[in-house]
């Protein structure tokens, strides 16, 4: 009998955990897009990668600090819009399509990151979607 109580109660914190993962929850979702620009699964937001056009949506002629200031607007957005906050962010990778512009997108990013710096993983690419400059992405955890 006891066995068997003891797989039960294994079996019920299976199906709890497997719910709350399975109940997610799209943030940013528009009709005719192939992504969210963030998804809550249990108490964790993954914030797809947002890159920095102007209030018009233009990347045009911006530099990258400017991209690198948009950039992290969108997902200061996205992380409010799903409940959370910028210190709930640990981890942020950063795709940057030249390394020189490095030292100037860490001083935007020294700026607007809230402390303690979420770990962070900086890739050189050989281009991002209409020209941009820099595409982030983030993933924020509930304490």
């Amino acid at each position: 009998m006891k066995k068997r109580s003891l797989s039960i109660i294994a079996l019920m914190a299976t199906l709890a955990l497997g719910t709350s993962l399975a109940q997610k929850k799209a943030i940013g979702f528009k009709e005719g897009m192939p992504f969210s620009n963030g998804v809550v699964a249990g108490n964790t937001l993954y914030v797809a990668g947002q890159e920095g056009p102007d209030a018009n949506g233009k990347l045009g002629d911006t530099d990258i600090t400017q991209q690198t200031t948009n950039a992290i607007a969108a997902i200061k957005k996205v992380v409010e819009s799903a409940g959370f906050q910028m210190t709930d962010i640990v981890s942020v990778t950063v795709f940057i399509a030249d390394l020189k512009d490095v030292p100037q997108m860490n001083e935007v990013y020294k700026k607007l990151m809230p402390d303690p710096k979420p770990a962070r993983a900086t890739v050189q690419v050989a281009g991002l979607i209409g020209g941009a400059k820099i595409e982030i992405s983030a993933i924020a955890v509930k304490q």
